[in-house]
């Protein structure tokens, strides 16, 4: 099975669509190359002080650069991109909310062998969520072009119906190529892995994942990104961070405040509550009056 391209105007609907069918999908075009090249500018200085992986599975000729949000400014519209938001939030609608996972640039050097094909998802401690309930998507924008040659992001279309913990090799995969600026969307039930670069220049991407806000989060942002750096943020994405309750009492701070009121105590003297954002928590909540006035022991 090909790897399904979809032009930049495509709706979330029509992402999420391709993502519930195959797993996978590559947007083309998200954003011009000049973006990228804005990113990578501002991200050099980081990217070059970054060591190579200490494994075979992180890569010993890879590099990976992460705390975007504090290093580049520019990466935080890469971030709140409204297409990529979008399909996420149709992904991962069955929960209360979503949070960003991972902010991560993956630099693969010449040389760097096949990764062992994986799913994402097996970083909650190999946890078998029910198949088709889906915990994070991913997406991995292209700030070179993505080619079978240099490393492309090799991927098992329609894996993410397959059974858990199955072994798989760099043959049984599709390389997701894509030019600079496009995105591959994929679930975290995917079966994928970084692919041989077999060419002489670096293969260069940023992977940039969300997942529901009831697990804990790959990149621990809060200390990613200092707090002096996070009060100049826009709400939204300290919202994105973290900075929220995940479900109804999940990740409240000392009195059950909402921990945004921590990095912009002016939205607690402006009277700023949280909400329960989902109309499934509020039907709970319609159905269980007392549950707005219980607390946990």
């Amino acid at each position: 099975m090909s790897i399904r391209h979809l032009p930049a105007s495509a709706s979330a609907d029509e992402i999420c669509a391709a993502l519930a069918e195959d797993g996978c999908v590559v947007v083309d075009n998200v954003v011009r190359p000049e973006v990228m090249d804005e990113v990578a500018h501002e991200l050099r200085p980081f990217a070059e002080k970054t060591p190579l992986g200490p494994d075979d599975f992180s890569g010993r000729r890879t590099r990976r650069t992460g705390g975007l949000i504090a290093r580049s400014p520019k990466s935080r519209e890469l971030v709140m991109n409204p297409t990529v938001l979008g399909a996420v939030g149709k992904m991962l609608g069955h929960a209360t909310s979503f949070q960003l996972h991972l902010t991560q640039i993956i630099s693969i050097g010449p040389g760097e062998p096949a990764q062992t094909i994986h799913r994402d998802q097996w970083a909650f401690d190999f946890f078998p969520f029910p198949r088709g309930y889906e915990v994070q998507c991913n997406t991995i924008w292209a700030m070179t072009d993505f080619t079978a040659e240099n490393g492309a992001t090799r991927v098992i279309p329609g894996s993410n119906r397959f059974d858990d913990k199955l072994r798989f090799t760099e043959a049984d995969t599709e390389p997701a190529e894509m030019t600079k600026g496009s995105v591959l969307f994929y679930t975290g039930s995917i079966y994928h892995g970084g692919g041989a670069n077999r060419s002489k220049n670096i293969r260069t991407g940023i992977n940039i994942t969300y997942n529901v806000s009831w697990l804990r989060q790959e990149e621990n942002q809060y200390l990613s990104v200092p707090l002096e750096i996070a009060r100049t943020l826009p709400v939204d994405l300290l919202r994105l961070m973290g900075y929220r309750l995940g479900a109804y009492a999940l990740g409240y701070v000392d009195d059950t405040r909402d921990p945004i009121e921590v990095v912009r105590p002016d939205l607690a003297r402006n009277g700023f509550r949280p909400v329960l954002e989902t109309q499934e928590s509020a039907s709970f909540l319609a159905a269980h009056p007392q549950a707005s006035s219980d607390k946990s022991e």
